[in-house]
């Protein structure tokens, strides 16, 4: 078991206890893997009825593909929200890793800050596209357009709110305990 430099308090066997931040955060990362996985699994159900009624009953479901172009924005942007959170977007890392310590940890919280900042920009921009087209329908499917601009907004927010908590937690860190 690991002590507390801070006191007395619950402690695993890997390590300090993980703070009430860090399991919301992870709730939110897994539930938008939820939501994306089974957007998937209705994408696979929609294109499998879209091959049925085109081939079998010779009547073609023109909503297929409004609706799939739909569920692939929202699966991709909360799937990058997630790689942001779990630390598996693409990054190069070589020459930041190559570094001196010091001058690795500036890097890092640079890297954070260039992250926060695009986050920021992503949910700006999506939410001018989502005010300008909440009167325009969605062709067949007869949603507003602004639920395509939708994902950007949320993407922007949960982008900013993870790269945040990563910010913040390096600042946290104790020299020793790593960055």
């Amino acid at each position: 078991m690991i002590d507390s430099p801070d006191g007395p308090g619950e402690v695993t066997p890997s390590g300090p206890p993980i703070s009430l931040v860090t399991q919301a955060l992870d709730a939110i990362a897994q539930l938008c893997m939820l939501v994306a996985g089974v957007s998937l699994v209705v994408v696979i159900a929609i294109f499998g009825w879209l091959v049925y009624g085109r081939y079998i009953l010779n009547d073609t479901p023109t909503w297929v593909e409004q609706l799939s172009i739909l569920l692939v924005a929202w699966i991709t942007f909360l799937g990058a929200a997630v790689g942001v959170r779990r630390n598996s977007h693409l990054s190069i890392e070589f020459l930041r890793e190559a570094m001196p310590g010091p001058a690795r940890a500036a890097l890092r919280i640079l890297s954070d800050l260039y992250v926060i900042a695009f986050g920021g920009f992503m949910a700006w921009q999506g939410w001018l596209l989502v005010a300008a087209n909440l009167t325009r329908k969605i062709p067949m499917i007869e949603l507003p357009e602004s639920w395509r601009a939708a994902p950007l907004v949320v993407c922007g927010v949960l982008i900013i709110l993870f790269a945040g908590a990563d910010l913040i937690g390096r600042f946290g860190r104790r020299p020793n305990g790593g960055a």
